[in-house]
């Protein structure tokens, strides 16, 4: 019989929250079943193998994300909105690295895989961000790309402290922001004056 109490989502939660100690390589069954206090044996009754494992975590931690970028840019658009979303999402990169990377790492299996709508959710999120720019569709794709590139890459090295310059990363972080948005900002009126040329 599982463990009472034990159910697959707490064991991925807890595989989580083990990934943001040790990095998602360092994750192991053992090391995990000696953080629940049960043999590994007994994990097996909740997960299929340390892939079904991993694959949990990565869908947790897309819904965490697209719940924080949610919550930060509610009811704000354009700058603000971007600036939130982008600190949301650096927040969470930098308290929940494993898990992160967990989710970076995951691949869809199928249609029916629930990693799918976690990562539309994410997607949802990062599209309302850029709502107030009025992008045409064409460049949605484009700037949701740049902006993921951005994002991930500034709260990535940030996490495994890459950064080693003297000046302040916050600072850093506020001129990236600033400069996608005057990008953005400059793709919507290239936008406006060729309309009004039309």
């Amino acid at each position: 019989m599982p463990r009472a109490g034990l159910t697959a989502d707490t064991v991925a939660g807890a595989a989580a929250d083990l990934v943001d100690e040790v990095g998602l390589d360092g994750l192991s069954m053992g090391l995990l079943a000696e953080r629940l206090g049960v043999r590994a044996p007994s994990l097996y009754k909740h997960v299929t193998d340390k892939a079904d494992l991993e694959h949990r975590v990565a869908v947790l931690a897309m819904h965490e994300l697209a719940d924080a970028i949610r919550d930060a840019t509610q009811g704000l658009s354009g700058k603000d909105a971007l600036v939130a979303g982008a600190q949301a999402m650096r927040t969470y990169v930098l308290a929940h690295p494993g898990r992160y990377a967990a989710g970076n790492a995951a691949r869809l299996t199928g249609l029916d895989d629930p990693l799918l709508p976690a990562v539309d959710r994410v997607m949802t999120s990062w599209t309302a961000m850029l709502h107030g720019y009025r992008l045409e569709p064409a460049q949605q794709v484009h700037a949701l790309r740049m902006m993921r590139s951005m994002m991930h890459g500034f709260a990535s090295l940030e996490a495994i402290g890459s950064f080693q310059l003297d000046s302040d990363v916050d600072e850093s972080f506020a001129w990236m922001t600033g400069f996608i948005d005057r990008g953005l900002t400059a793709a919507a009126d290239h936008r406006n004056a060729a309309d009004a040329r039309t």
